[in-house]
Protein backbone atom coordinates (compact mmCIF):
# COMPACT_ATOMS: atom_id res chain seq x y z
CA UNK A 1 0.00 0.00 0.00
CA UNK A 2 1.08 3.58 -0.56
CA UNK A 3 0.56 4.42 3.12
CA UNK A 4 0.49 2.62 6.45
CA UNK A 5 -3.18 1.79 7.01
CA UNK A 6 -3.22 0.34 10.53
CA UNK A 7 -2.24 1.91 13.82
CA UNK A 8 1.16 1.06 15.33
CA UNK A 9 1.03 -2.14 17.35
CA UNK A 10 -2.25 -3.34 15.82
CA UNK A 11 -0.74 -6.72 14.98
CA UNK A 12 0.20 -7.19 18.63
CA UNK A 13 -3.43 -7.19 19.76
CA UNK A 14 -4.23 -10.90 19.80
CA UNK A 15 -7.14 -12.88 21.20
CA UNK A 16 -5.37 -15.97 22.51
CA UNK A 17 -8.60 -17.66 23.61
CA UNK A 18 -9.43 -18.13 19.93
CA UNK A 19 -5.87 -18.12 18.59
CA UNK A 20 -5.08 -21.36 20.40
CA UNK A 21 -7.91 -22.95 18.39
CA UNK A 22 -5.85 -22.54 15.20
CA UNK A 23 -3.03 -24.52 16.76
CA UNK A 24 -5.37 -27.20 18.12
CA UNK A 25 -7.07 -27.63 14.75
CA UNK A 26 -3.69 -28.26 13.11
CA UNK A 27 -2.92 -30.89 15.74
CA UNK A 28 -6.33 -32.49 15.16
CA UNK A 29 -5.40 -33.09 11.53
CA UNK A 30 -2.46 -35.15 12.80
CA UNK A 31 -4.66 -37.33 15.02
CA UNK A 32 -4.53 -35.48 18.35
CA UNK A 33 -7.88 -35.77 20.15
CA UNK A 34 -8.67 -32.34 21.63
CA UNK A 35 -10.46 -31.51 24.87
CA UNK A 36 -11.62 -27.94 24.26
CA UNK A 37 -11.13 -26.31 27.65
CA UNK A 38 -10.22 -22.89 26.26
CA UNK A 39 -13.46 -21.03 25.56
CA UNK A 40 -16.48 -20.27 27.73
CA UNK A 41 -19.22 -21.66 25.49
CA UNK A 42 -21.49 -24.02 27.47
CA UNK A 43 -23.27 -25.09 24.28
CA UNK A 44 -20.11 -26.43 22.67
CA UNK A 45 -19.54 -28.49 25.83
CA UNK A 46 -22.95 -30.14 25.60
CA UNK A 47 -25.20 -27.88 27.69
CA UNK A 48 -28.78 -29.03 27.07
CA UNK A 49 -31.21 -26.14 26.65
CA UNK A 50 -34.59 -26.90 28.28
CA UNK A 51 -37.47 -27.55 25.91
CA UNK A 52 -39.54 -24.79 27.52
CA UNK A 53 -36.83 -22.27 26.73
CA UNK A 54 -36.63 -23.41 23.12
CA UNK A 55 -40.43 -23.16 22.87
CA UNK A 56 -40.32 -19.53 24.06
CA UNK A 57 -37.71 -18.68 21.44
CA UNK A 58 -39.62 -20.56 18.76
CA UNK A 59 -42.87 -18.78 19.63
CA UNK A 60 -41.24 -15.36 19.44
CA UNK A 61 -39.59 -16.30 16.15
CA UNK A 62 -43.09 -16.85 14.75
CA UNK A 63 -44.05 -13.23 15.51
CA UNK A 64 -43.54 -10.82 12.60
CA UNK A 65 -42.23 -8.00 14.80
CA UNK A 66 -39.26 -10.18 15.83
CA UNK A 67 -37.93 -9.69 12.30
CA UNK A 68 -37.99 -5.90 12.36
CA UNK A 69 -35.90 -3.14 13.85
CA UNK A 70 -36.46 -2.25 17.47
CA UNK A 71 -35.69 0.99 19.30
CA UNK A 72 -31.99 1.85 19.30
CA UNK A 73 -31.91 1.43 23.09
CA UNK A 74 -33.68 -1.91 22.82
CA UNK A 75 -37.17 -3.43 23.03
CA UNK A 76 -39.17 -1.18 25.37
CA UNK A 77 -41.00 -4.00 27.19
CA UNK A 78 -37.69 -5.73 27.91
CA UNK A 79 -36.12 -2.52 29.18
CA UNK A 80 -39.13 -2.00 31.45
CA UNK A 81 -38.68 -5.52 32.81
CA UNK A 82 -34.97 -4.94 33.49
CA UNK A 83 -35.73 -1.64 35.21
CA UNK A 84 -38.10 -3.40 37.59
CA UNK A 85 -35.48 -6.04 38.42
CA UNK A 86 -32.84 -3.41 39.19
CA UNK A 87 -35.02 -0.87 40.97
CA UNK A 88 -36.66 -3.33 43.35
CA UNK A 89 -33.23 -4.03 44.89
CA UNK A 90 -33.36 -0.55 46.41
CA UNK A 91 -29.96 0.67 45.18
CA UNK A 92 -29.42 2.84 42.11
CA UNK A 93 -32.69 3.63 40.36
CA UNK A 94 -32.86 3.61 36.57
CA UNK A 95 -35.35 4.33 33.81
CA UNK A 96 -35.77 2.66 30.44
CA UNK A 97 -33.57 5.40 28.96
CA UNK A 98 -30.67 4.18 31.13
CA UNK A 99 -30.52 0.86 29.25
CA UNK A 100 -28.90 0.27 25.86
CA UNK A 101 -28.84 -3.11 24.13
CA UNK A 102 -25.90 -4.34 22.05
CA UNK A 103 -25.08 -7.31 19.83
CA UNK A 104 -23.30 -9.07 22.65
CA UNK A 105 -20.98 -7.57 25.24
CA UNK A 106 -18.17 -7.57 22.68
CA UNK A 107 -20.13 -4.91 20.82
CA UNK A 108 -20.81 -3.04 24.07
CA UNK A 109 -17.15 -3.17 25.10
CA UNK A 110 -16.01 -1.81 21.74
CA UNK A 111 -18.38 1.13 21.95
CA UNK A 112 -17.88 1.87 25.66
CA UNK A 113 -14.11 2.20 25.23
CA UNK A 114 -14.29 3.54 21.69
CA UNK A 115 -16.38 6.52 22.82
CA UNK A 116 -13.67 7.75 25.20
CA UNK A 117 -11.09 10.42 24.42
CA UNK A 118 -7.76 8.87 23.45
CA UNK A 119 -6.11 10.47 26.48
CA UNK A 120 -8.64 9.00 28.90
CA UNK A 121 -7.69 5.71 30.55
CA UNK A 122 -9.72 3.04 32.30
CA UNK A 123 -7.80 1.15 34.98
CA UNK A 124 -7.91 -2.59 34.23
CA UNK A 125 -7.52 -5.57 36.57
CA UNK A 126 -4.57 -7.87 35.89
CA UNK A 127 -5.21 -10.54 34.82
CA UNK A 128 -8.30 -9.51 32.90
CA UNK A 129 -10.59 -10.70 30.13
CA UNK A 130 -8.92 -10.10 26.78
CA UNK A 131 -11.77 -8.24 25.08
CA UNK A 132 -11.66 -5.48 27.70
CA UNK A 133 -7.89 -5.20 27.38
CA UNK A 134 -7.99 -5.01 23.61
CA UNK A 135 -10.82 -2.48 23.61
CA UNK A 136 -9.16 -0.15 26.11
CA UNK A 137 -5.68 -0.43 24.58
CA UNK A 138 -7.02 0.12 21.06
CA UNK A 139 -8.87 3.30 21.98
CA UNK A 140 -5.81 4.73 23.77
CA UNK A 141 -3.21 3.29 21.37
CA UNK A 142 -1.18 2.42 24.45
CA UNK A 143 -0.54 -0.47 26.81
CA UNK A 144 -3.21 -1.06 29.48
CA UNK A 145 -2.78 0.39 32.97
CA UNK A 146 -3.55 -2.26 35.55
CA UNK A 147 -4.20 -2.96 39.19
CA UNK A 148 -3.16 -6.34 40.53
CA UNK A 149 -5.37 -9.29 41.40
CA UNK A 150 -3.56 -11.32 44.05
CA UNK A 151 -3.06 -15.03 43.32
CA UNK A 152 -1.79 -15.47 46.89
CA UNK A 153 -5.12 -14.17 48.27
CA UNK A 154 -8.01 -15.73 46.35
CA UNK A 155 -7.36 -13.37 43.39
CA UNK A 156 -8.85 -10.48 45.37
CA UNK A 157 -7.86 -7.03 44.10
CA UNK A 158 -4.89 -5.25 45.63
CA UNK A 159 -6.72 -2.11 46.75
CA UNK A 160 -3.51 -0.32 47.74
CA UNK A 161 -2.16 -0.87 44.23
CA UNK A 162 -5.48 0.22 42.74
CA UNK A 163 -5.60 3.41 44.79
CA UNK A 164 -1.98 4.31 44.00
CA UNK A 165 -2.57 3.93 40.27
CA UNK A 166 -5.56 6.26 40.50
CA UNK A 167 -3.78 8.76 42.73
CA UNK A 168 -0.60 9.07 40.67
CA UNK A 169 -2.00 8.78 37.14
CA UNK A 170 -4.37 11.69 36.40
CA UNK A 171 -5.28 10.22 32.99
CA UNK A 172 -7.27 7.49 34.74
CA UNK A 173 -10.96 8.40 34.66
CA UNK A 174 -12.58 5.01 35.16
CA UNK A 175 -12.10 1.65 36.91
CA UNK A 176 -13.08 -1.71 35.44
CA UNK A 177 -14.14 -4.67 37.54
CA UNK A 178 -15.46 -8.04 36.38
CA UNK A 179 -17.69 -9.68 38.95
CA UNK A 180 -17.56 -12.69 39.08
CA UNK A 181 -14.20 -12.47 37.43
CA UNK A 182 -13.01 -13.85 34.12
CA UNK A 183 -10.39 -15.40 33.97
CA UNK A 184 -9.96 -16.15 37.69
CA UNK A 185 -13.44 -17.12 38.93
CA UNK A 186 -13.00 -14.75 41.89
CA UNK A 187 -16.15 -13.23 43.41
CA UNK A 188 -15.94 -9.67 44.75
CA UNK A 189 -17.10 -9.41 48.38
CA UNK A 190 -19.56 -6.60 48.93
CA UNK A 191 -17.07 -4.84 51.21
CA UNK A 192 -14.48 -4.76 48.40
CA UNK A 193 -16.99 -3.24 46.00
CA UNK A 194 -17.79 -0.56 48.58
CA UNK A 195 -14.08 0.29 48.87
CA UNK A 196 -13.67 0.57 45.09
CA UNK A 197 -16.71 2.84 44.88
CA UNK A 198 -15.22 5.00 47.65
CA UNK A 199 -12.01 5.41 45.64
CA UNK A 200 -14.02 6.34 42.55
CA UNK A 201 -15.98 8.88 44.58
CA UNK A 202 -12.85 10.42 46.11
CA UNK A 203 -11.11 10.88 42.76
CA UNK A 204 -14.21 11.73 40.71
CA UNK A 205 -14.10 8.63 38.48
CA UNK A 206 -16.71 6.40 36.89
CA UNK A 207 -16.92 2.60 37.17
CA UNK A 208 -17.44 -0.07 34.53
CA UNK A 209 -18.73 -3.32 36.05
CA UNK A 210 -18.90 -6.36 33.80
CA UNK A 211 -21.57 -8.44 35.54
CA UNK A 212 -22.42 -11.02 32.89
CA UNK A 213 -21.74 -13.80 35.46
CA UNK A 214 -23.38 -12.04 38.42
CA UNK A 215 -25.97 -14.79 38.96
CA UNK A 216 -23.45 -17.64 38.75
CA UNK A 217 -21.95 -17.72 42.27
CA UNK A 218 -21.38 -20.77 44.47
CA UNK A 219 -19.27 -22.34 47.27
CA UNK A 220 -21.26 -20.30 49.83
CA UNK A 221 -19.87 -17.04 48.44
CA UNK A 222 -22.01 -13.93 48.04
CA UNK A 223 -21.74 -10.73 46.07
CA UNK A 224 -23.99 -7.89 44.94
CA UNK A 225 -24.42 -6.00 41.68
CA UNK A 226 -22.65 -2.65 41.58
CA UNK A 227 -26.04 -0.91 41.57
CA UNK A 228 -26.48 -1.91 45.23
CA UNK A 229 -23.44 0.06 46.42
CA UNK A 230 -22.77 2.70 43.74
CA UNK A 231 -24.48 5.58 45.57
CA UNK A 232 -24.06 8.79 43.56
CA UNK A 233 -20.97 7.62 41.59
CA UNK A 234 -21.50 7.40 37.79
CA UNK A 235 -21.26 3.83 36.52
CA UNK A 236 -21.99 1.44 33.69
CA UNK A 237 -22.94 -2.18 34.36
CA UNK A 238 -22.59 -4.70 31.53
CA UNK A 239 -25.02 -7.61 31.49
CA UNK A 240 -26.18 -10.28 29.10
CA UNK A 241 -27.79 -13.65 28.47
CA UNK A 242 -24.91 -15.47 26.77
CA UNK A 243 -23.66 -17.19 29.94
CA UNK A 244 -26.71 -17.26 32.17
CA UNK A 245 -29.37 -18.71 29.86
CA UNK A 246 -26.92 -19.73 28.23
CA UNK A 247 -27.33 -18.41 24.69
CA UNK A 248 -23.94 -17.14 23.47
CA UNK A 249 -25.05 -17.32 19.86
CA UNK A 250 -27.79 -14.75 20.53
CA UNK A 251 -25.13 -11.98 20.75
CA UNK A 252 -27.40 -10.14 23.16
CA UNK A 253 -26.13 -7.93 25.97
CA UNK A 254 -26.92 -4.56 27.47
CA UNK A 255 -25.56 -1.80 29.65
CA UNK A 256 -27.30 -0.17 32.58
CA UNK A 257 -26.23 3.40 33.26
CA UNK A 258 -26.32 4.65 36.85
CA UNK A 259 -26.38 8.33 37.82
CA UNK A 260 -26.54 9.54 34.24
CA UNK A 261 -27.47 13.10 35.14
CA UNK A 262 -25.08 13.68 38.06
CA UNK A 263 -22.06 14.65 35.98
CA UNK A 264 -22.13 16.62 32.71
CA UNK A 265 -19.02 14.93 31.31
CA UNK A 266 -20.36 11.46 32.06
CA UNK A 267 -23.66 12.43 30.48
CA UNK A 268 -21.90 13.46 27.25
CA UNK A 269 -19.96 10.21 27.30
CA UNK A 270 -23.08 8.03 27.59
CA UNK A 271 -24.73 10.03 24.81
CA UNK A 272 -21.71 9.33 22.62
CA UNK A 273 -22.14 5.61 23.26
CA UNK A 274 -25.82 5.85 22.31
CA UNK A 275 -25.04 7.80 19.14
CA UNK A 276 -22.47 5.20 18.07
CA UNK A 277 -25.20 2.56 18.48
CA UNK A 278 -27.59 4.68 16.42
CA UNK A 279 -25.25 4.26 13.46
CA UNK A 280 -26.25 0.58 13.50
CA UNK A 281 -29.94 1.44 14.06
CA UNK A 282 -30.40 -1.18 16.79
CA UNK A 283 -29.42 -4.59 18.10
CA UNK A 284 -31.04 -7.92 17.24
CA UNK A 285 -34.71 -7.92 18.21
CA UNK A 286 -35.57 -11.62 18.74
CA UNK A 287 -33.38 -12.46 21.77
CA UNK A 288 -34.37 -9.24 23.53
CA UNK A 289 -38.05 -10.18 23.29
CA UNK A 290 -37.45 -13.53 24.97
CA UNK A 291 -35.71 -12.19 28.10
CA UNK A 292 -38.78 -11.39 30.27
CA UNK A 293 -40.52 -14.59 29.18
CA UNK A 294 -37.55 -16.83 30.02
CA UNK A 295 -36.60 -15.12 33.29
CA UNK A 296 -40.17 -15.27 34.63
CA UNK A 297 -40.81 -18.87 33.52
CA UNK A 298 -41.49 -21.22 36.47
CA UNK A 299 -38.61 -23.46 35.39
CA UNK A 300 -35.95 -20.78 35.08
CA UNK A 301 -34.68 -20.58 38.66
CA UNK A 302 -34.63 -24.36 39.01
CA UNK A 303 -32.61 -24.63 35.78
CA UNK A 304 -30.16 -21.96 36.95
CA UNK A 305 -29.77 -23.56 40.39
CA UNK A 306 -28.98 -26.93 38.79
CA UNK A 307 -26.28 -25.40 36.59
CA UNK A 308 -24.73 -23.51 39.51
CA UNK A 309 -24.66 -26.68 41.62
CA UNK A 310 -22.81 -28.48 38.83
CA UNK A 311 -20.20 -25.71 38.57
CA UNK A 312 -19.71 -25.89 42.32
CA UNK A 313 -19.10 -29.64 42.20
CA UNK A 314 -16.60 -29.51 39.37
CA UNK A 315 -14.84 -26.41 40.75
CA UNK A 316 -14.01 -28.43 43.82
CA UNK A 317 -12.85 -31.41 41.75
CA UNK A 318 -10.53 -29.08 39.84
CA UNK A 319 -9.23 -27.50 43.04
CA UNK A 320 -8.64 -30.87 44.70
CA UNK A 321 -6.63 -32.08 41.71
CA UNK A 322 -4.47 -29.01 41.07
CA UNK A 323 -3.93 -27.76 44.61
CA UNK A 324 -1.81 -30.85 45.34
CA UNK A 325 0.75 -29.95 42.67
CA UNK A 326 3.84 -28.26 44.17
CA UNK A 327 4.69 -24.94 42.58
CA UNK A 328 1.17 -23.91 41.61
CA UNK A 329 -0.88 -21.04 43.03
CA UNK A 330 -4.39 -22.48 42.98
CA UNK A 331 -7.53 -20.81 44.27
CA UNK A 332 -10.99 -22.31 44.51
CA UNK A 333 -13.26 -20.93 41.79
CA UNK A 334 -16.37 -19.37 43.35
CA UNK A 335 -18.15 -17.80 40.39
CA UNK A 336 -18.50 -17.98 36.61
CA UNK A 337 -16.94 -21.13 35.12
CA UNK A 338 -13.22 -20.47 34.79
CA UNK A 339 -10.14 -21.27 36.81
CA UNK A 340 -6.85 -19.37 36.55
CA UNK A 341 -3.75 -21.14 37.82
CA UNK A 342 -0.37 -19.41 38.21
CA UNK A 343 3.05 -21.02 38.48
CA UNK A 344 5.30 -19.70 41.21
CA UNK A 345 8.00 -17.36 39.93
CA UNK A 346 10.88 -18.97 38.10
CA UNK A 347 9.40 -22.46 37.73
CA UNK A 348 8.85 -22.25 33.98
CA UNK A 349 11.73 -21.94 31.55
CA UNK A 350 12.45 -22.54 27.87
CA UNK A 351 14.01 -26.00 28.25
CA UNK A 352 10.96 -27.84 29.59
CA UNK A 353 8.89 -30.16 27.41
CA UNK A 354 6.68 -33.23 27.29
CA UNK A 355 7.20 -36.17 24.92
CA UNK A 356 5.41 -35.97 21.57
CA UNK A 357 5.59 -39.31 19.70
CA UNK A 358 4.20 -38.04 16.39
CA UNK A 359 7.13 -36.43 14.54
CA UNK A 360 4.91 -34.06 12.54
CA UNK A 361 3.17 -32.83 15.68
CA UNK A 362 6.50 -32.50 17.45
CA UNK A 363 7.93 -30.45 14.57
CA UNK A 364 4.89 -28.17 14.56
CA UNK A 365 5.04 -27.55 18.33
CA UNK A 366 8.79 -26.99 18.37
CA UNK A 367 8.42 -24.45 15.60
CA UNK A 368 5.85 -22.59 17.69
CA UNK A 369 7.64 -22.66 21.03
CA UNK A 370 11.00 -21.68 19.59
CA UNK A 371 9.67 -18.59 17.86
CA UNK A 372 10.99 -15.26 19.21
CA UNK A 373 9.18 -13.84 22.21
CA UNK A 374 7.14 -16.92 23.13
CA UNK A 375 6.29 -16.74 26.84
CA UNK A 376 7.12 -19.72 29.09
CA UNK A 377 3.45 -20.37 29.82
CA UNK A 378 2.58 -20.42 26.11
CA UNK A 379 5.32 -23.03 25.70
CA UNK A 380 3.73 -25.02 28.52
CA UNK A 381 0.24 -24.74 26.97
CA UNK A 382 1.46 -25.93 23.54
CA UNK A 383 3.31 -28.94 24.95
CA UNK A 384 0.36 -29.85 27.17
CA UNK A 385 -1.97 -29.56 24.16
CA UNK A 386 0.19 -31.78 21.94
CA UNK A 387 0.94 -34.34 24.68
CA UNK A 388 -2.53 -34.69 26.23
CA UNK A 389 -4.98 -32.96 23.85
CA UNK A 390 -6.12 -30.63 26.66
CA UNK A 391 -6.55 -27.15 25.22
CA UNK A 392 -6.06 -24.35 27.75
CA UNK A 393 -5.08 -20.68 27.42
CA UNK A 394 -1.80 -19.16 28.63
CA UNK A 395 -2.44 -16.88 31.60
CA UNK A 396 0.00 -14.28 30.29
CA UNK A 397 -2.42 -13.58 27.43
CA UNK A 398 -4.83 -12.09 29.99
CA UNK A 399 -2.82 -8.92 30.48
CA UNK A 400 -0.57 -10.14 33.27
CA UNK A 401 3.08 -10.92 33.90
CA UNK A 402 2.06 -14.06 35.77
CA UNK A 403 2.83 -17.34 34.07
CA UNK A 404 0.10 -19.94 34.14
CA UNK A 405 -3.04 -21.07 32.36
CA UNK A 406 -6.80 -20.59 32.33
CA UNK A 407 -9.16 -23.51 31.99
CA UNK A 408 -12.96 -23.75 31.88
CA UNK A 409 -15.25 -25.80 34.12
CA UNK A 410 -17.75 -26.65 31.41
CA UNK A 411 -17.22 -30.37 30.78
CA UNK A 412 -20.57 -31.95 31.72
CA UNK A 413 -19.37 -35.52 32.17
CA UNK A 414 -17.92 -35.45 35.70
CA UNK A 415 -15.93 -38.63 35.15
CA UNK A 416 -14.33 -37.09 32.08
CA UNK A 417 -13.86 -33.80 33.95
CA UNK A 418 -12.02 -35.62 36.71
CA UNK A 419 -9.84 -37.41 34.15
CA UNK A 420 -8.94 -34.10 32.46
CA UNK A 421 -7.90 -32.39 35.69
CA UNK A 422 -6.13 -35.44 37.08
CA UNK A 423 -4.20 -35.61 33.82
CA UNK A 424 -3.35 -31.91 34.04
CA UNK A 425 -2.07 -32.33 37.58
CA UNK A 426 0.08 -35.34 36.70
CA UNK A 427 1.49 -33.86 33.51
CA UNK A 428 2.28 -30.52 35.13
CA UNK A 429 4.44 -32.41 37.58
CA UNK A 430 6.22 -34.18 34.71
CA UNK A 431 6.66 -30.92 32.79
CA UNK A 432 8.23 -29.15 35.75
CA UNK A 433 10.67 -32.02 36.25
CA UNK A 434 11.68 -32.22 32.59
Amino acid sequence: MRNEIVTPGAGELTYEIRNIVNVAEKLQKHGVKINWENIGDPISKGEVIPVWMKEIVAHEAMQDDSYGYCHTRGVLETRQFICELTNKRGGAQITTDDIIFFNGLGDAIAKVYGSLRHETRVLMPSPTYTTHTLGEAAHANAAPICYRLKPEDNWYPDLVDLRNHVKYNPAISGILLINPDNPTGMVFPKETLVEIVAIAREFDLFIIADEVYNNIVYNRQQTVPISDVIGEVPAIAMKGISKEFPWPGSRCGWIEVYNFGRDERFQKYVNAILHSKMNEVCSTTLPQKTIPLIMTHPGYQEYLIERIARYERVSNIAYDCLSKVPGLQVNRTNGAFYMAVAFKDGLLHNRQSLPIPNPEVKSLVEGLVNAPGVSPDKRFVYYMLAHTGICTVPLSSFNTNLQGFRVTLLERDEQEFTRIFSTLAAKIGEYLQS
